[in-house]
């Protein structure tokens, strides 16, 4: 299977940044069109395991880490992925599948043994880590997406903000689910290529002062932990 890894930037940007990149970019870029007025809501379900693994790794930057999450958009739960994400030297992939809402609800309430027969290596691999190395779902996590994209190299920025946290609550799937605003979480801006990076579109991210950061959201929803 080819893998390819692609760039990421994060900043934390503070809003009078993202009302100024906003508006570059809508010169040079174009929204992604699966969007609703220019944006869509997030909420994925990620997962660890019994010694937070995933949290762990990512405050401490290791340099090769993996974690796992369910998804959906803008509360439609009709169109579901389980995802990984892999990380290796400030590289990014992502690997998906797709779960029916019924899947979904089973994977929360611990009812595991069809995934082994899902006929998808993902939900296979997820099954195997559930159940050999204590893999649990830990928290939801729920923001707004801006999302921007630029053919060449193959770019994608987006702004996420509203972030909040499900705090222990796993129930994925109920729209009634309380969040609360993430502790310290602002705005973040995401720059995603392939090989590389058109000066169109580093110029019309700049933001002066500001230095790349490791933000995860996971782990910023698990700082109440």
């Amino acid at each position: 299977m080819d893998i390819r890894y692609r760039h990421e930037w994060k900043h934390e940007i503070r809003y009078a940044d993202l009302l100024a990149i906003r508006q570059r970019l809508r010169a040079v870029a174009i929204p992604d069109p699966h969007t609703q007025d220019g944006k869509y809501l997030i909420r994925s379900l990620y997962f660890d395991n019994l010694n937070d693994k995933a949290f762990r790794e990512k405050v401490d930057g290791v340099n090769m880490r993996e974690k796992f999450r369910i998804r959906y958009y803008n509360g439609d739960p009709s169109v579901i992925h389980l995802e990984k994400k892999s990380k290796v030297s400030g590289l990014g992939t992502k690997y998906s599948a797709p779960l029916t809402a019924e899947e979904a609800q089973a994977i929360v309430d611990g009812n595991l043994e069809w995934m082994m027969n899902s006929g998808r290596g993902l939900i296979q691999e997820l099954y195997c880590k559930m159940r050999y190395q204590g893999m649990r779902p830990k928290t939801i996590v729920d923001y707004t997406r801006e999302p921007f994209i630029y053919g060449p190299g193959n770019v994608r920025v987006t702004f996420d903000y509203n972030i909040r946290t499900g705090l222990n609550c796993i129930d994925f799937l109920n729209p009634d689910c309380i969040t609360i605003p993430a502790p310290d979480a602002g705005i973040i801006l995401e720059v995603k290529w392939d090989d590389f990076l058109p000066s169109i579109i580093r110029d019309a991210v700049q933001t002066p002062g500001r230095r790349v950061t490791a933000f995860s959201k996971y782990a910023q929803c698990r700082m109440y932990d």
